[in-house]
């Protein structure tokens, strides 16, 4: 035995035209004109000078798996700011990563993609070619 469906109520708008028609006829002339909408900017990042930076490379402590660091960040630049490079560093070199006191920690041997990247970010970068 088959219970009875219920009866369906239409969302088409043509068929519902009724439900808006409350306020589709309303016009105030006392009203004054309703100023355009300004959509609000996101504020832009801060343009930080990004100073130098020194890569290095490490395999020490590491199990024999080679890490590029890379440290001697600005001191102007807030941690925040260094985390956000680590990140976008880590996403452009496609691996993983660390920021450790002040120093970003990339894993793996690439630090002509790192040095490549950081200077478009515009860094100065010395050390390991």
């Amino acid at each position: 035995m088959k219970r009875p469906q219920p009866a369906r109520i239409s969302t088409d708008a043509a068929v519902q035209s009724g439900l808006h028609s409350a306020f589709a006829q309303l016009k105030i002339d006392s009203l004054p004109p309703v100023p355009e909408r300004k959509v609000p900017t996101a504020p832009a990042d801060p343009a930080w000078k990004m100073g130098r930076v020194v890569l290095q490379r490490q395999t020490a402590h590491r199990g024999g798996k080679t890490v590029i660091v890379v440290r001697d960040f600005a001191t102007h630049l807030p941690a925040s700011v260094i985390e956000r490079v680590a990140k976008k560093l880590r996403a452009a070199c496609g691996c993983g990563g660390t920021v450790r006191d002040r120093t970003v920690e990339v894993q793996g041997d690439q630090p002509a993609r790192i040095r490549a990247w950081l200077e478009s970010e515009g860094f100065e970068v010395g050390g390991v070619r």
